[in-house]
């Protein structure tokens, strides 16, 4: 069983975007909740390994000096040594997104008809379908499969967690080859044995890369189709090289961003060429579906 280190912190809601960002260089799982009466808001972040207290603070300090506020008080500890994954999966019952069927291991019963199965059990790595982002990234993929007139031939899914939405994207495209990337090496581990779960091993590729960086992006270059569930200040940060390592006529599925989010992240990715399709809010979740010129 893996050991799982939880970081909790409060900071000001304004703030919330750049906390995001500093904390992404610390890889894991990041929680964000709703903020309270004081206008804080709640960040919890999964990791699995212990990054030490220096490190933490000195990410902290970063986003404080840009923000201007104070380095927040925050706690690491490691979580108590329970079996938290099968507690987990006992509680997960399987979950729709249009055509997609998301269950765990522990479901026994069989996928409805039509419908397109995806194996993904709880675990260190992100992406069980039942966030809210993840289920609007399902939504997004459908859709485009609905366009006959254009199929993807090479898509990206940058930060895959468990490798979810390259395997959704495998599924709906029969010839598509995919790669998928994450800065968090558990989590490309995860996404590697999901992907032999899910029979999707020959056409899915997943690589550890933090951002565009790795050579296996680049030389897989240009995209028809990236997948991007991460964060409003990443998204932001590597606009430019999402627009680059586009097809021209390619889509890029965003989200990671709550609503009021929306107009930054818009404005970041219009100023380099993209142009909004369409979108999807799933209660104060935002899903955005943007297109690079022919």
């Amino acid at each position: 069983m893996l050991p799982i280190y939880l970081l909790s912190l409060r900071v000001p809601e304004g703030s919330v975007p750049m906390f995001e960002a500093a904390l992404e260089a610390l890889g894991g799982a990041l929680d964000v909740g709703g903020p309270d009466e004081k206008g804080l808001v709640p960040l919890q972040l999964y990791l699995g390994e212990d990054p030490g207290r220096p490190a933490v603070y000195a990410q902290l300090s970063v986003a404080a000096m840009v923000t201007g506020c104070d380095v927040p008080e925050f706690t690491l500890e490691l979580m108590p040594e329970i079996d938290w994954v099968a507690e987990s999966r006992a509680s997960l019952p399987a979950l729709t997104a249009g055509r997609f069927w998301v269950y765990g291991s522990h479901v026994d019963r069989k996928p409805p008809s039509g419908s397109i199965p995806l194996l993904i059990d709880a675990n260190v790595a992100f992406g069980t379908g039942r966030h809210e982002t993840t289920r609007g990234c399902l939504l997004a993929l459908e859709a485009l499969a609905k366009d006959r007139r254009r199929k993807p031939r090479r898509a990206l899914d940058l930060g895959c967690g468990s490798g979810i939405l390259a395997f959704g994207a495998a599924r709906l495209w029969p010839h598509l080859r995919v790669l998928g990337s994450d800065l968090d090496a558990p989590s490309v581990s995860v996404a590697r044995d999901n992907a032999k779960l899910n029979r999707v091993a020959t056409r899915v590729t997943l690589v550890e890369s933090r951002g565009y960086r790795s050579h296996e992006i680049s030389r897989r270059a240009p995209y028809d189709l990236i997948l991007a569930n991460i964060l409003a200040g990443p998204l932001c940060a590597m606009a430019t090289d999402t627009a680059r390592h586009l097809a021209p006529g390619g889509r890029v599925v965003l989200s990671g961003l709550i609503r009021r989010q929306e107009r930054q992240v818009l404005a970041r990715h219009r100023a380099v060429g993209l142009k909004l399709e369409r979108r999807w809010r799933i209660g104060n979740w935002s899903t955005l579906l943007l297109r690079r010129g022919a």
